[in-house]
């Protein structure tokens, strides 16, 4: 069985990492470089660096930022946020980035997910959705700037067409569980895992060692990011990792 990774996730504004409940009511956990070296040392098997706020107010990503944050870390760093174009994306992966996570300029012009796999391969390009359930449904929506817009686009149908259009990754957060602690939403992994044959990264509720287990096992996905339970001490990322050692989750070195 393939090993499962567990990622490290910094949501930044204005150069702050910051963390809240269902994309609202933001607060401040700390300085992006050194949040990513001391989850690094913990044991994440990657880090995300998504810049929220970066497409909502119609600006480039924080390069600098990026560039102090990657010369920190030592595991695969994964960037997102304002990435409207190729030389957005070479400036990202300029500044250390190993790959480069797309959502809102990726629907709108789905070609730019081919363009960027092309040029850099698939294993570089990420497509995050940020997906919400429908009310009285079993269906999902997905969002975008920031979670802040419906787009009418099924999420799991977006995630098909993304792969077919050269994403090596899929990063899927649940909004309704976003923040909550409450538990991965199982359904919407399970269904998107389903649909595709790249890796899924389930996000957005993370808690206690179970859920991690349950989106692992029932929801089928390759990896689980987390973000506030890192943050704020919640968990220990290297306790979660024996814990799910032990649970028969396998993990990668060190746990």
């Amino acid at each position: 069985m393939l090993t499962k990774r567990i990622i490290a996730c910094l949501d930044v504004a204005a150069g702050r990492v910051v963390k809240g409940v269902q994309f609202q009511q933001l607060r401040d956990a700390g300085d992006p470089a050194e949040l990513a070296a001391a989850h690094s040392e913990a044991g994440a098997d990657e880090v995300v660096l998504l810049d929220v706020a970066a497409t909502h107010e119609e600006r480039a990503i924080l390069i600098e930022t990026v560039r102090k944050t990657a010369w920190q870390l030592f595991i695969p760093f994964t960037v997102g946020g304002g990435i409207r174009s190729l030389d957005d994306a070479m400036a990202v992966f300029d500044a250390g980035a190993d790959k480069i996570s797309v959502n809102s300029a990726a629907l709108a012009d789905p070609s730019l997910i081919t363009c960027i796999a092309e040029r850099y391969g698939s294993q570089a390009v990420i497509v995050a959705i940020d997906a919400k359930r429908i009310a009285g449904e079993t269906r999902f929506e997905a969002y975008v700037t920031g979670g802040r817009k419906p787009t009418g686009r099924d999420a799991v149908a977006w995630a098909r067409e993304a792969t077919q259009r050269g994403a090596g990754e899929i990063l899927l957060t649940s909004m309704d569980r976003d923040g909550t602690n409450a538990g991965f939403d199982c359904e919407l992994t399970r269904a998107v895992s389903d649909a595709v044959s790249i890796p899924v990264i389930a996000s957005g509720g993370g808690g206690d060692t179970q859920s991690f287990v349950e989106v692992f096992q029932r929801g089928r996905a390759d990896a689980a990011l987390a973000a506030s339970i890192f943050h704020f001490g919640l968990r220990r990322l290297g306790d979660l990792k024996q814990e799910l050692q032990c649970a028969g989750i396998p993990m990668r070195w060190p746990c």
